[in-house]
């Protein structure tokens, strides 16, 4: 009885690795072959990444206390 539990078990995770296999190669398959023959593939939406900077806020300096230097 365990025999073609162990048959099925091994078909499903067989059949789990082709289907994800298969949507890899959908979603990337592009990209693989283009890297295979040696060229870059062009973007698809024909956007450039971009890098957006933000100013960071300086921090008035703090100033020492009476009280805080006298405990250091």
């Amino acid at each position: 009885m365990i025999a073609p539990l162990a048959t099925l078990a091994f078909l499903a995770t067989l059949w789990l690795l082709v289907v994800v296999g298969a949507a890899v190669l959908e979603e990337s398959g592009n990209k693989i072959a283009a890297a295979l023959r040696g060229k870059s593939v062009q973007p698809v939406l024909g956007m450039a990444p971009m890098r957006i900077r933000t100013r960071t806020r300086l921090q008035q300096p703090m100033r020492a206390r009476a009280r805080w230097r006298d405990a250091a």
